[in-house]
């Protein structure tokens, strides 16, 4: 990627004219030449004297006249462009085909369409370029911004040329916006409006009478800019539409799909920056921030890197899609990567090193922003944000070894944090105990001075302190360590942490890199103690008080996935991470132990909760095991529960809580020893003799007949009040006899759906059941199947709506009653239905392989064989699967199903025809081949992402 963006300055008047000439590549070839406005209008003049007929039969060939111009013009800029990658050249080369185009179009219709000997005054007209086209900057689909300038109000004459102009630019496929306004309507209107003062402020002389376009520049200077208070409306008003739009696409420049234009760390931030500047410091170029003292060299520097590789990934979007797109979704990112010349090296893939560099040029249009908006602020003399919380500190005091700037922490000299390089985490600490922000001069110091920061200080005992109370402070850690990211000073301190800043996660189930994922984890942990989120987590909110170990559950959250992106188990690599660390920090040996022992099982609650049957006795005897003790239990909930909220929006829900405080309650009971003495028979008895309770208005007879139906199983997998509705259900089947029963229970707290049917059991009935959910669109989160004493079959199914949601609404669960019975009813042929049903996966969604994965464990009950199945999940899939382990002539008691993204990972508990294990090797083969085929992709491997070639120039 190039260094520096070439300065290329726009044509100040009509009569210029872009070269023709083709320059040479390095190879020594000459690059196809860009038609110029000369050459453009030779060929449209030759095309008026070869033609014989009136001016209105010579607008079709004109007009395909000037789409081969534009086809050859774009051919050439796409060849330079994919030979050096230079966006900015790009941007400016395609400007300039346009302004060709445009001068060229403007001096065949005033001189053929509507020729005059002489104009008069009103019909003068100048034509301009605005907005992003004003500055001279067009990715290949951009949209094109004129405003036809004139004297006065409009003439016939004048509507006519703009007419007939602005038909043939939208008839070459052309996104045209325009005005058409006399000068005094531009001054105006941009007095009332903020976007029409942006596009003037841009605006860039195309053709006709240049005198009319000084003046509105010298008006616009003089009324607009000139205007008491201009400036400073300017700047907040710019400033609050970023806000906005952030707000609006996702206010993280980590998010893994970015757009690279409006996105946060993006092309329009940085074009933000530079509309204040030409405000508030009458500046083009950013070369006249540095003369004037708010950017330093090296900071024009970055912004012109990061304006250089934003264009060359945006140019190189369109080119991709072939029209104006500016989101980098992920089936778009590995083929850029590519393009782009990134390749695999040092164990990272080429889109992930792609990535990575995108994101540090995010984080460096963030670090330009802030620096500006304080130049900004400092010269304008406004008051810092939160200055009333700041009025006992006075501009120069002394404060902890800094000085205080307008309420900031502030440095005495450059060279600070040279000579004391501990002041860059002091820094932090002190900002933090204080609640203060920290001037963008003691930042820039500490960009200077990031080499400082070596083993030396790493081992510093004082600064390991400093770090360690900012990282388990009660004032909103997050905060401090964003701040220490964003300054690079983090990613020094502690290495490790470093090697994940900007690394991506290429799947569908995050949504931020590591280390933002990892920063917002610890946000979140924040959140909870101090009570912010206990309606959506209530149980870790009040766990949380209870721990003893806080500094280890706060370094802990820093460091579970610090190890990602190292070609193995991240868990077990991080823990050895922390095995060093924590001693660095002044950690104790029984923190460290605790650390240690949190990152390596950082997934256990979650993989437990979401993937075990956790009525089974042998699933919750593994995890306390594992676990051991209370404290433990507690650091683990609280971690899990932050973990998971950070991953994105939508992937804590209340049925992710209630699976793992039911594991957390479980697990409790049994290590204080209240459920853990007691035999199965007696809490079967223990039940039952609840559930009697709850039927007390039956014939003690009937309630001894409904007892006697069911397994022992079945008394301890279901809660009290859930068993009491199944006996009603039951009890009016048996007595109308009805052939099959479905019942529907919406708990609204949870946002799930538990669906009951009762009928006569039979090989393959809870895979025709699950097909028949699946074309109900309802996706099956868990499944309980219980074969009652008397041949029937109870399957409890815990349902959402495809996609997330309640699945709630009247007319699905009239669709699922439906659905349900034909399927039973032998009226459909679920194979076919699923097949002909099943939505095409998008180029997003096949952009990522999932490796289909089966797995046997006969260790963790002593009655089932555990069958876990990974693959890329789809609507009935389930079904499949089921169909599959039925075909086996295995019978399913249970089943866990999860989906992380676009994969499935569903877990059965099964039992051979005569209720056993499966234990034979031969058996468990041909069960592990017959999933493998179930879970093959039907549609095949990702096809390559299409892409739009530039279109050949008929011969």
């Amino acid at each position: 990627m190039p260094d520096t963006i070439p300065t290329i300055s726009p044509r100040a008047g009509s009569n210029a004219t872009p070269s023709d000439g083709a320059p040479r590549r390095p190879d020594g070839v000459r690059h196809p030449s860009i038609p110029g406005r000369g050459s453009i209008s030779k060929r449209l003049n030759a095309l008026v004297e070869n033609h014989d007929g009136s001016i209105e039969r010579l607008r079709g060939p004109l007009l395909s006249l000037l789409k081969e111009i534009l086809a050859e013009g774009r051919a050439a800029i796409r060849t330079r462009f994919e030979a050096s990658h230079r966006g900015d050249d790009c941007v400016h080369q395609t400007a300039r085909l346009t302004d060709s185009i445009v001068q060229a179009l403007a001096d065949f219709t005033l001189d053929h369409v509507y020729p005059t000997a002489e104009l008069t005054k009103g019909e003068r007209l100048a034509i301009a370029a605005i907005g992003g086209y004003g500055r001279a900057e067009m990715a290949p689909f951009s949209d094109v911004d004129l405003l036809f300038l004139l004297p006065y109000k409009r003439t016939p004459r004048v509507e006519q040329v703009v007419e007939y102009m602005l038909y043939l630019l939208w008839d070459l496929g052309w996104k045209v916006g325009h005005a058409v306004r006399s000068v005094d309507e531009c001054i105006r209107l941009s007095l009332d409006d903020m976007t029409i003062r942006t596009s003037l402020l841009e605006a860039r002389f195309l053709w006709g009478e240049n005198a009319l376009f000084s003046e509105l520049r010298k008006r616009f200077a003089k009324d607009v800019v000139g205007a008491g208070g201009s400036v400073t409306a300017f700047i907040e008003a710019k400033m609050g539409e970023r806000n906005e739009r952030h707000r609006k696409i996702g206010d993280s420049r980590y998010m893994l799909e970015p757009n690279i234009k409006e996105g946060k760390g993006g092309l329009r931030d940085l074009q933000t920056l530079f509309w204040i500047a030409k405000y508030a410091y009458q500046v083009d170029e950013v070369e006249g921030l540095v003369a004037k003292g708010v950017l330093m060299p090296e900071e024009a520097q970055r912004f012109a890197k990061a304006e250089s590789f934003l264009w060359a990934a945006r140019c190189q979007l369109h080119y991709l899609t072939g029209r104006q797109e500016d989101r980098l979704t992920f089936d778009l990112q590995m083929e850029m990567a590519r393009r782009l010349g990134y390749t695999e090296h040092a164990g990272k893939n080429a889109v992930e090193r792609f990535m990575k560099h995108y994101f540090m040029i995010a984080k460096d249009v963030g670090d330009l922003t802030r620096i500006f908006c304080a130049a900004l602020e400092h010269e304008s003399k406004r008051a810092p944000r939160f200055a009333f919380l700041r009025k006992r500190f006075q501009r120069g005091a002394e404060f902890s070894g800094f000085t205080l700037d307008a309420g900031r922490l502030n440095v005495k000299s450059d060279r600070h944090f040279k000579d004391q390089p501990i002041d860059m985490i002091r820094l932090f600490h002190v900002a933090q105990e204080n609640d203060l922000d920290i001037h963008p001069n003691a930042l820039r110091a500490i960009t200077r001075a990031l080499s400082s920061i070596g083993p030396k200080l790493r081992e510093d005992a004082e600064a390991n302190r400093l770090f360690l109370e900012i990282l388990s402070s009660r004032k909103d850690p997050e905060v401090a360590l964003r701040r220490m990211n964003e300054a690079g000073v983090l990613g020094r301190f502690v290495p490790d942490f470093g090697r994940i800043v900007g690394m991506m996660q290429f799947d569908m189930y995050h949504h931020f890199t590591v280390d933002e994922h990892t920063l917002f984890a610890v946000g979140i942990l924040h959140q909870v103690e101090k009570g912010a989120l206990t309606d959506e987590v209530p149980l870790a909110s009040e766990v949380i008080h209870t721990v003893n170990s806080r500094r280890a559950l706060y370094v802990a959250m820093l460091v579970h996935d610090i190890a990602k992106g190292r070609g193995g188990d991240h868990s077990i690599l991080g823990a050895k991470v922390a095995e060093k660390l924590c001693p660095r920090l002044g950690m104790s040996e029984e923190e460290t132990e605790t650390v240690v022992w949190l990152v390596r099982w950082h997934l256990a609650m979650s993989d437990t909760a979401f993937k075990r049957d956790l009525d089974d006795e042998n699933t919750i005897s593994k995890f306390v095991d594992l676990v051991q003790s209370p404290e433990r239990l507690k650091l683990l909930l609280c971690l899990t529960v932050a973990d998971i909220r950070a991953v994105g929006p939508g992937r804590w829900n209340g049925w992710k809580a209630t699976l793992l405080r039911q594991l957390f309650r479980r697990s409790e009971e049994r290590m204080s020893g209240v459920v853990g003495t007691e035999g199965r028979d007696s809490r079967v008895a223990a039940a039952q003799a609840a559930l009697r309770v709850q039927l007390a208005d039956w014939p003690a007879e009937d309630i001894d007949a409904h007892l006697a139906r069911a397994y022992p199983g079945y008394w301890l997998s279901l809660n009290i009040p859930t068993l009491a509705h199944h006996a009603r259900l039951i009890r009016e089947a048996e007595r109308t006899k009805a052939p099959l029963t479905l019942d529907t229970r919406i708990d609204r707290g949870r946002v799930v759906t538990e669906v009951t049917v009762y009928t006569a059991d039979h090989p393959g009935l809870f895979s025709r059941l699950a097909g028949a959910l699946a074309l109900a669109g309802a996706d099956i989160m868990d499944a309980r199947i219980f074969t009652m004493t008397n041949g029937m079959a109870l399957d409890v199914f815990t349902v959402q709506a495809a996609g997330g949601g309640s699945f709630d609404s009247g007319d699905k669960l009239a669709r699922l009653s439906v659905m349900v019975d034909k399927v039973l009813a032998g009226e459909l042929r679920l194979a076919d239905e699923l097949a002909r049903r099943r939505p095409q996966q998008t180029a997003r969604i096949r952009a990522f392989k999932v490796a289909p994965r089966v797995l046997v464990d006969n260790t963790v009950t002593g009655n089932h064989t555990v069958i876990e199945v990974n693959g890329r999940d789809r609507p009935g899939l389930l079904y499949l699967l089921t169909r599959t382990l039925t075909q086996a002539n295995l019978q399913i008691a249970s089943a866990k199903i999860s989906t992380y993204g676009n994969v499935a990972i569903d877990v059965f508990y099964v039992k051979d025809v005569f209720g056993l294990k499966v234990t034979h090797e031969r058996k468990l083969a041909e069960i592990r081949a017959s999933l493998l085929t179930a879970l093959g992709d039907p549609e095949g491997e990702p096809e390559p992402v299409r892409t739009a070639k530039p279109k050949k120039k008929a011969a």
